[in-house]
């Protein structure tokens, strides 16, 4: 209601004077079940907003899925830090490990190339897949985790 309207008057301030107690009653609570009604259309459009961003963000998403018996590089070092001893220099990734088995929820447990497992899992995000160099094999490179002769990708 805007202050003109009260001091000038207005067909909707008429219409409500000209109203009876109990008239008034029954519009202010069809007014409660409209309010009750938009507000459950208030949900629905939140949970569809929900539900697109969840797709737009889904599609942008990469996982990543290994399997047992399949080379991966561990990563040493958290995303974005350096070593003070090499600086720039300082390895992200070593490796190669084994993928021994997969837990739920998208972890594995690793293992050495010698089939010693680790006694933590470790999370997809925090492994990368390896790819031999052609012509060499991890029982070439002996049983000292080196990595020469390996790349990442």
């Amino acid at each position: 209601m805007l202050h003109w309207e009260i001091k000038i008057g207005s067909r909707w301030i008429f219409s409500q004077d000209q109203l009876t107690v109990d008239d008034y009653d029954v519009l202010m609570k069809d007014e409660m079940e409209d309010l009750a009604g938009h507000r459950l259309k208030a949900l629905v459009s939140i949970e569809e907003n929900k539900k697109r961003i969840a797709r737009w963000y889904d599609k942008k998403v990469k996982t990543k899925e290994f399997v047992d018996g399949e080379l991966v590089w561990k990563l040493i070092l958290p995303i974005g830090t350096k070593s003070s001893k090499f600086g720039k220099w300082s390895p992200s990734w070593k490796g190669p490990y084994r993928i021994g088995r997969s837990t739920p929820s998208n972890s594995y447990i690793l293992e050495t190339l010698e089939r010693v497992e680790f006694p933590r899992a470790l999370n997809e995000k925090y492994s990368k897949k390896t790819t031999q160099v052609i012509g060499l094999t991890h029982e070439s490179l002996g049983a000292d985790n080196n990595s020469i002769g390996w790349t990442k990708y």
